[in-house]
């Protein structure tokens, strides 16, 4: 039976159906990474739970998006219903206790949890390409944007600063493309429509300030357990663009901001990532730098697991670094669900008591193939498993009881309202009166003359004769140097990680 140092996930079974050994999840390959997959109602939220609820125990915070509602439950006490005795029964677990588990629960648009918002800059250039799916010109529009506000000094928080930044842009069109090489105005505007779709389907509502902080999804309870931060995801879903590239997001921040820890006695924070073909859907540029990232995240003490039907939806070299398996049952009517059956036996470490390949298909509910780290890292062979059953409630919550656990939250009230601090759109705005009121005075000035002059600086005495030189004034030049150093300045400042966005300082 699981101890301290390791999470129960069920029993495997002999090849006459009786009981063989515990399987066990080693809390020290935790932070390896894993994968959970299987067809539609074959268990995959159950285990999903079922980890969860174990790496809570354990003192671990657990990050995971809620799709359909379902894993709401584990904020509840279990029930004592006939076919959970069972199971544990099969699976020897004794005693078999419900528990409820402290839950923090989120939402990107505020109605069902605490509000998550993340600023423009934080998201990056690459990120926010691939959610406005724009093309490679206009991806190139957007990381110019990016490296303006960079050198001028404007932050760009919400999408109303994106917005007065791009019509910058295009106002300056010409001056720019000299810099920084083609922009066109019909690329802005492509950027700019598209942005007013992404406002119409509620982005609008994550972008802001405050951004969430990091420490308030890795937080563990005075018992010493880890808190189980769920995103409710249903509504998010209707945009699953926006739905994997918030998560990609908030890996991406976990692994800029976490330092080097090498390996734990168990992680700091276990990420799953529900329908996980949704990160890699239509961003090939992506598949490296996910790879990329999967790896090295592993250092921070940080392991994600990622959740689909398909063993198919993950690039290989993505599988490669996924140690801890489970698989639930696969159809395998058609030839790709065929070739996804094969390509999900041949990862595991075969088994001589049964074909890895027929197994998969015959699975009942709740039945799946199992295969965890072993000592030294290495995967154990592959066991046909019952899954233990949960200790929270099985099934969605009511309204009320979400209302009340939000109301008692850890952190209610901190994200609630939005702060719209001075930014890009203030800036430029500022930027803008103060040209037209320069402009008019030197009109005024034109219209009414001055008595006083002296030979090459009648403007600088407020004279009405213009100067005839496109030469700056000294007044002019030391100006434009003062921006130029300001800019240059917070440039280099500013530093973007592998997926583009805001390394923020530690």
């Amino acid at each position: 039976m699981a101890d301290e140092t390791s999470i129960f996930i069920g029993a495997s079974r002999k090849p006459d159906d009786s009981y063989q050994r515990a399987e066990e999840l080693l809390l020290r390959y935790g932070n390896r990474h894993g994968l959970v997959t299987g067809a539609t109602g074959t268990g995959k939220t159950v285990s999903l739970q079922v980890l969860a609820e174990g790496f809570s125990n354990a003192g671990v915070p657990v990050f995971c998006a809620d799709i359909k509602g379902d894993l709401s439950g584990i904020s509840m006490m279990g029930e004592a219903k006939d076919f959970l005795v069972k199971r544990a029964e099969q699976v020897k677990l004794d005693p078999y206790r419900f528990q409820e588990f402290p839950v923090i629960f989120w939402d990107l648009f505020g109605e069902q949890g605490h509000p998550i918002r993340a600023t423009i800059s934080e998201m990056g250039p690459l990120l926010l390409s691939r959610l406005m799916n724009l093309t490679e010109a206009q991806e190139g529009v957007m990381n110019i944007a990016f490296r303006i506000a960079d050198e001028e000094g404007l932050l760009l928080l919400d999408l109303k600063d994106l917005q007065a930044l791009l019509a910058n842009i295009a106002e300056r069109a010409d001056e720019l493309s000299a810099r920084y090489g083609n922009v066109t105005k019909p690329s802005v505007g492509a950027i700019q429509r598209t942005l007013l779709v992404l406002e119409s389907q509620g982005a609008a509502n994550f972008f802001g300030e405050p951004a969430l902080r990091i420490a308030d999804i890795m937080r563990t309870t005075r018992d010493g357990r880890g808190a189980i931060s769920v995103l409710a995801a249903d509504k998010l879903m209707m945009n699953p663009r926006l739905y994997a590239t918030f998560l990609l997001w908030l890996m991406s921040e976990l692994f800029e901001e976490l330092p080097e820890v090498g390996d734990l006695d168990q992680p700091k924070l276990v990420f799953f990532f529900d329908e996980a073909h949704l990160l890699f859907e239509d961003a090939p540029v992506l598949i490296d730098r996910v790879e990329q990232v999967v790896r090295l995240i592993r250092s921070k003490g940080v392991g994600v697991y990622f959740v689909t039907q398909n063993p198919l939806d993950i690039p290989e070299k993505v599988l490669a670094q996924l140690g801890n398996r489970v698989q639930h049952a696969l159809r395998a009517y058609t030839p790709r669900e065929q070739q996804a059956v094969r390509t999900a036996a041949e990862t595991f470490r075969p088994n001589p008591d049964f074909d890895c390949a027929t197994a998969i298909t015959q699975l009942a509910t709740g039945e799946a193939l199992v295969s965890m780290l072993e000592d030294k890292g290495v995967p154990a062979m592959v066991q046909r498993t019952l899954i233990r059953p949960p200790s929270s409630r099985l099934g969605p919550i009511t309204p009320d009881e979400r209302r009340k656990i939000v109301a008692e939250s850890p952190v209610a009230g901190q994200y609630d309202q939005v702060v719209d601090r001075e930014s890009a759109f203030e800036m430029l705005q500022k930027k803008a009166k103060e040209a037209q009121d320069a402009e008019a005075q030197a009109q005024q000035q034109n219209r009414g003359g001055s008595r006083w002059t002296i030979p090459g600086f009648d403007d600088v005495l407020g004279t009405g004769n213009r100067r005839s030189s496109n030469r700056q004034t000294v007044a002019e030049a030391a100006i434009k140097s003062v921006v130029r150093s300001v800019g240059s300045s917070v440039g280099r400042a500013i530093v973007r990680g592998i997926l583009g966005s805001l390394a923020r300082g530690r």
